[in-house]
């Protein structure tokens, strides 16, 4: 990661915009703070390619982290009657879901 005024990124646009290009994130200060940053572009998912796939690529770069679960045995949160709710009658209604 490097760090360029705003001056210096001005006069040397396309050799920072090369950086990023390339992944580096490049942080732009302004009197010694940062105010923005420059990086590589977030591409459009490719035709054909799943959530599970687009995830596994942000996993790689360090932008999420995966759930230990797999995604397909995920079936949402369970549905919990409104009246009359008490804390323990959400977590048993849970707890029943996850079995």
């Amino acid at each position: 990661m490097k760090a360029v005024g705003i001056k210096v990124l001005k006069a040397k646009l396309s050799e920072y915009v090369r950086l990023a290009k390339s992944g580096e994130t490049i942080l732009v200060t302004e009197r010694d703070e940062v105010v923005a940053e420059l990086g590589p572009a977030r591409r459009q998912a490719l035709p054909g390619e799943t959530v599970e796939d687009r995830l596994h690529q942000l996993a790689e770069r360090g932008d999420v982290t995966l759930p230990s679960r797999n995604l397909s045995d995920w079936s949402g949160f369970p549905v919990v009657p409104r009246d009359n709710l008490v804390s323990p009658q959400i977590l048993d209604a849970l707890r029943d879901a996850q079995r």
